[in-house]
């Protein structure tokens, strides 16, 4: 009986222990990208410098690419699916976000840049993907991204992909809220 009962024991904590891994993982994740530049993940808004200017100008093609989280039901697009802009010259694509449940929603996204070396020269002035977005139900709302290639960016670099997945966060803000009462 005496061995049944360290066998149990044994098991329940490393249930337990996997369970709290399973929430170390987002975050680890993020710590490994932002230390190694992988996935291209960019935080926070990226500013312009004007002496960013003096470098030479050419054409890039930059892509924008949205995805859902598979438990996320809003519909999520870009105006455009891709467009030649010119290095060191702002522009603005439009995002869509429509909720079509009957139910107030909250989102968020999390972009990334690939190639992932080419993440440090894509400076977004704007986006929505520095907020939570709250949408009540059948709500749409369209919101800019605007952003800058940096004319310092790589030759052999010659287009950029901006990848959006949204993320819904409902459930965890309602169990946050619970747990602050």
């Amino acid at each position: 009986m005496n061995n049944s009962k360290k066998i149990l024991r044994n098991l329940s904590l490393g249930v337990a222990g996997m369970f709290c891994f399973s929430f170390l993982l987002v975050p680890l994740y993020n710590v490994f990208c932002e230390i190694t530049g992988l996935n291209g993940k960019i935080t926070g808004p990226s500013f312009y410098s004007a002496q960013d200017e003096n470098a030479e100008q050419r054409e890039v093609l930059v892509q924008f690419i949205t995805h859902n989280n598979e438990s996320m039901p809003w519909k999520f697009k870009s105006t455009e699916t891709q467009r030649k802009v010119m290095t060191g010259t702002s522009h603005e694509v439009i995002f869509i976000f429509e909720n079509p449940t009957a139910d107030e929603m909250i989102g968020q996204v999390i972009p990334s840049v690939s190639p992932g070396r080419g993440a440090e020269f894509f400076h977004k002035t704007e986006c929505f993907c520095f907020e939570q977005q709250t949408l009540t139900a059948g709500e749409r709302i369209e919101l800019p991204v605007r952003f800058i290639v940096d004319p310092g960016l790589p030759k052999d670099i010659g287009s950029l992909s901006l990848g959006y997945t949204l993320f819904d966060l409902t459930k965890l803000k309602e169990e946050a809220g619970l747990a602050s009462l």
